[in-house]
């Protein structure tokens, strides 16, 4: 049996809704250079991967407002088909370090890179708006993690120029430190499991039972 993880989740929430002010106070600061407005989907076809605890949070809100039904199976089936396509990326990207390509042009490579997040409905807009994770809640303005900065390409911030800037190492650590809890305290028997990263696409399609988060002893066939 799955322990409670709602404590766990509360506190994503605040870091989420740290998020959240973190944007409005740089929007506040600069209003003529965040150009996020309804309809605009830039940031719904970027790649980046989510914790164990958002991909987790995602997938409850997920099962809570898709429980069924013909928009969870069409939810689903873009799921499958943008892991799919990125199964294939990940795989053109390793043979491009095999085949002693520089780490930077491969990183470039994947920045580069366009998938269509399986959450956009027809309009694009996003299905679960309320539950998106902190990288979209952040994307509309000046970001860095690990000395490496990001804006978005349809904003108006000019490159050389200081603007308030949100770190996200800091951001990452609070959630690798939430994943961490969470496999305390299912006591999973997976060492790593907090060190897990998926795309939204499988955190979608996983099913996050005790099979997935080690609880319990080893069956043979694990």
């Amino acid at each position: 049996m799955i322990p409670d993880l709602s404590p766990i989740f509360s506190r994503y929430e605040v870091l989420r809704a740290e998020a959240d002010a973190l944007f409005a106070r740089v929007r506040e600061a600069q209003p003529d250079c965040v150009t996020c407005k309804e309809g605009c989907s830039d940031c719904c076809h970027a790649l980046f991967d989510l914790s164990l605890v958002e991909a987790m949070y995602l997938n409850r809100a997920f099962e809570a407002a898709f429980a069924h039904g013909p928009e969870r199976s069409d939810i689903l089936a873009r799921a499958s088909e943008s892991d799919r396509r990125l199964t294939r990326l990940k795989r053109e990207l390793f043979r491009a370090e095999k085949d002693g390509e520089k780490p930077e042009a491969i990183m470039a490579q994947a920045a580069q890179a366009r998938l269509r997040c399986p959450l956009l409905d027809r309009k694009d807009r996003c299905l679960l708006y309320a539950a998106r994770p902190i990288t979209c809640r952040l994307y509309g303005v000046p970001t860095a993690i690990a000395g490496q900065g990001h804006v978005c390409g349809f904003s108006a911030f000019e490159k050389g120029r200081p603007y308030p800037t949100v770190h996200l190492d800091k951001i990452q650590a609070r959630l690798e430190e939430l994943s961490r809890d969470v496999a305390a305290t299912v006591k999973s028997r997976f060492t790593e499991l907090h060190e897990v990263y998926v795309p939204l696409s499988m955190a979608l399609l996983t099913r996050y039972d005790e099979a997935y988060l080690g609880i319990g002893p080893a069956r043979p066939e694990d």
